[in-house]
């Protein structure tokens, strides 16, 4: 399968109303089980990596990896940097061979945010690759991006940064939050707001901050020693009627990190035995595309690759 752009794949889906999956990678096992959940249902994917990613792995270990995954692949692979701040590293990215970045200027004053942002959509329109950018803030913290406060995304305001930065696509604050804890009382999505913002810009919108955090993935790392508290995600149901009101990608990372801890947990605690790395991480591969799976298909994106 040939690369895909995300202006490409996100195109498709904002004409299909469904939204395409983006999912933290950091090795081989969490990207060889996003890609085969992305097989097993027949939907487009973007494998994303943090800056956090490429400190730990390095940026020429990871996109090689991601690379071979692309292009063994039976569906539309986006190679997407995730939260991108630091300029060098989205220039090395782009010029690595990125087939989307996203550039978060979401900390700066406004027009600073928009004049970075439209040199970053000048570098990489150049090279054929897409860019996200992002307007308003979400909270929590995860990697190297955190926020304390949440700042929603103002429809007419975000109408102005399209039009003057040339961005492909753009990531909206309507009261999502990074890392598992979300929520100090009911999730509540602003899909209001949403819904004015899609109608104003008519064009591939993106939600942050959107991991389910399974409750059953909690428990039983309770149960095999963990004690993660009491983390709360966003609804399945809020995702699923962000996604009819015009959410175009979703990134996941929480989910896919809860589902490996759990696995992980799990097999050391049953079989004591085990010192084969592959024995022990082997399981959490499996368990990290049980949940992709069940993302793409709340999502919509499940046979439209």
């Amino acid at each position: 399968m040939v690369l895909a752009t995300g202006l490409k794949v996100l195109t498709k889906a904002d004409r299909g109303s469904y939204a395409v999956g983006a999912f933290n990678v950091n090795n081989m096992e969490i990207l060889q089980g996003v890609v085969r959940a992305a097989e097993a249902t027949r939907s487009p994917v973007f494998v994303q990596t943090s800056e956090g990613a490429i400190d730990y792995a390095g940026l020429e270990c990871l996109y090689t990896m991601m690379l071979y995954a692309a292009e063994s692949s039976s569906v539309p692979v986006v190679i997407h940097l995730d939260h991108g701040r630091d300029l060098d590293v989205v220039r090395k990215c782009i010029k690595i061979g990125y087939t989307s970045v996203m550039y978060d200027g979401s900390h700066l004053p406004f027009e600073e945010n928009i004049a970075t942002t439209r040199n970053v959509v000048r570098w990489a329109h150049r090279h054929g690759v897409s860019v996200e950018a992002e307007l308003g803030t979400i909270g929590g913290a995860e990697d190297k991006v955190s926020a304390r406060t949440i700042v929603y995304t103002e429809p007419d305001v975000a109408r102005s940064f399209i039009e003057r930065t040339g961005c492909d696509s753009l990531a909206i604050a309507i009261g999502t939050s990074h890392g598992a804890y979300k929520f100090a009382g009911q999730a509540q999505l602003d899909l209001a707001r949403l819904r004015v913002i899609k109608r104003l810009l008519r064009m591939p919108l993106v939600l942050h901050g959107a991991s389910g955090v399974p409750q059953q993935l909690v428990e039983k790392i309770k149960q095999f020693g963990g004690d993660l508290g009491t983390p709360e995600g966003v609804p399945d149901d809020q995702i699923a009627q962000a996604v009819r009101l015009g959410i175009n990608k979703v990134n996941t990372d929480t989910d896919l990190r809860l589902a490996f801890t759990e696995a992980v947990r799990e097999t050391l605690v049953t079989n004591v035995h085990a010192f084969d790395p592959r024995k022990i991480i082997g399981p959490a591969r499996d368990a990290i595309q049980a949940v992709v799976e069940q993302r793409m298909k709340l999502f919509g994106s499940a046979g439209k690759a």
